[in-house]
């Protein structure tokens, strides 16, 4: 059976700026690939043929980053852009108007900007199992407050679902992954700004919306302190995927070039045609492709954008620096 997604990746990533001011987010480099790979490569492994991306900002910079993915993961990839912003379920419904009768009665829904590993066939499985118009995916945290807040009975059945309430307490929030059925469309006006987690899914409470709570690792990279966290959990393999570090925490790219006399880690990522001269350090840090770490240079708990320089005897901690940027900051 063909299994569909739509996957949201109209954000421009703002947070994460200025990696993202003219890399759309999904198209960004995690570790050693583009981020939106990791989760096609996840779709894959549970059964998607088909991922539909729901496009707004660059989607040509996004469908060259994503160029032979296909080959890669096994899996069709179709581009859809949105010629404005639609919201969560306005840009569900676009998508889907998009495909028309070659969407399948039943597809996935997914928000872009999480790495995760959660078990999406169980998700598949809870849904058939349940009858259900729509099935939620749930993560387990600390601190909701950021996250929309959802209510459970036994059954799985959804009793209250609460979009980001701001409370600080522990509990099952939305991890920005459903089962639909398409009569959910129904729902949702055509071309009509309109939220899925405000406008939808209250309205499918007691008539069959269903969540399950899963176990796994799931994080959204949208700041550039858990850019860097979700690429050490990467090299350290607190999550599952395709990456080989090239030592625990640490992955050079063999057409980098680490001199004689540089440190490299703990945790950090060399990209290709990188350059890292005699006494540098580079720790804590991501050096995406092209960059230059000069002569003594110290690059601490940092990013730094494609094609940057940071100038010999520099000492730079907790940045993020722009592409071509050059760095001088002293000591």
């Amino acid at each position: 059976m063909t299994m569909q997604a739509i996957v949201l990746v109209g954000g421009e990533g703002t947070r994460l700026r200025p990696l993202t001011e003219t890399v759309p987010k999904p198209a960004l480099t995690l570790v050693d690939r583009p981020f939106l790979a990791y989760m096609i490569e996840w779709l894959a492994g549970h059964g998607v043929s088909e991922v539909v991306l729901a496009c707004g900002f660059l989607p040509d910079v996004l469908r060259e980053a994503l160029a032979g993915e296909e080959e890669r993961a096994g899996i069709a990839i179709r581009y859809v852009a949105e010629p404005e912003p639609l919201g969560t379920a306005g840009a569900i419904r676009f998508a889907a108007d998009e495909l028309g009768e070659a969407l399948g009665e039943r597809f996935l829904a997914l928000n872009g900007d999480v790495l995760t590993d959660l078990d999406l066939s169980a998700l598949l499985r809870t849904h058939d199992e349940a009858g259900a118009r729509a099935t939620l995916g749930l993560y387990p945290v600390e601190d909701a407050a950021a996250f929309g807040l959802v209510e459970s009975g036994e059954g799985g059945e959804v009793l209250a679902f609460r979009e980001k309430t701001g409370e600080h307490k522990p509990g099952a929030v939305n991890a920005g992954m459903y089962v639909l059925e398409r009569s959910v469309l129904d729902l949702i006006e055509p071309e009509e700004n309109v939220s899925i987690e405000r406008e939808v899914f209250p309205r499918l409470i007691g008539e069959g919306l269903y969540a399950l709570l899963l176990e796994g690792y799931w994080m959204d990279i949208g700041t550039p302190a858990r850019y860097l966290q979700a690429s050490w959990d990467i090299l350290e393999g607190q999550v599952a995927t395709r990456v080989e570090p090239t030592g625990h925490g640490v992955l050079v790219d063999p057409g980098a070039e680490v001199l004689d006399g540089a440190r490299v880690g703990p945790r950090a990522v060399v990209g290709p045609g990188c350059r890292v001269a005699t006494g540098a350090e580079v720790r804590g840090s991501v050096l995406l492709d092209g960059c230059t770490v000069g002569e003594r240079a110290r690059v601490l708990d940092s990013i730094v954008a494609s094609g940057s320089e940071v100038a010999p005897d520099a000492h730079i901690e907790g940045t993020v620096a722009a592409g071509g940027e050059v760095v001088e900051i002293g000591p």
